[in-house]
């Protein structure tokens, strides 16, 4: 599925609307099949050459919930499993379809794992101080499921980093420890900024 300015990472939820007929075909084919489908950032005209207007890297999403309206619209919610390359744009069906790969997350220095998950936490701990004690709580939640950082950077991606340039950015990042001070300056700016503003 092609969406502007749109991206979603592993782990993340990601609620959708599907109301196209190409797009409701999609849906229908993967229900039917594994429950899988792609999410791609779309970067400009869907009518040309779709390696040039699509982002070269999106991520698989598992449907966890899907429910039809009575319009013939479908709601649902997609989790987000894997980063996928898009090697190729086929023709095969009424709706965008790629042959893929999967992206792995690599983190270099297994020794060095804890380290870069208190500098993560760190960060996020300093970005959300101004928020209730529930908000921090439920953020703090989130981040205690992670227990390698790739899995932590996704989080705070999905979760913290709007914009959408920087967003499609880390997601095509394959080295975690690249995206770590990427992420850390965005939320140091970010405090700052809310700090500024209050």
């Amino acid at each position: 599925m092609l969406l502007p300015d749109c991206t979603l990472f592993p782990h993340g939820g990601f609620p959708l609307t599907i109301f196209e007929p190409r797009y409701r075909q999609m849906l229908e084919d993967a229900l039917h099949g594994d429950c899988f489908f792609a999410v791609a950032r779309l970067l400009g005209d869907e009518d040309s050459d779709l390696t040039v207007s699509v982002a070269p890297i999106g991520t698989i999403g598992l449907v966890r919930a899907s429910r039809q309206l009575q319009d013939g619209t479908s709601r649902l919610l997609l989790h987000g499993v894997m980063r996928v390359r898009f090697l190729e744009w086929l023709n095969e069906k009424p709706y965008p379809y790629a042959a893929i790969e999967p992206v792995i997350s690599v983190f270099r220095t297994e020794s060095q794992s804890t380290a870069a998950m208190k500098t993560l936490r760190g960060a996020v701990e300093d970005a959300i101080r101004p928020f209730p004690d529930e908000v921090q709580q439920g953020v703090f939640s989130l981040l205690d499921r992670a227990h390698e950082p790739a899995l932590m950077t996704d989080i705070i991606c999905q979760q913290f980093i709007h914009e959408a340039d920087l967003r499609q950015k880390l997601l095509e990042m394959e080295w975690v420890g690249e995206r770590i001070p990427v992420i850390c300056e965005y939320l140091r700016k970010a405090s700052a900024a809310a700090a500024d503003d209050s």
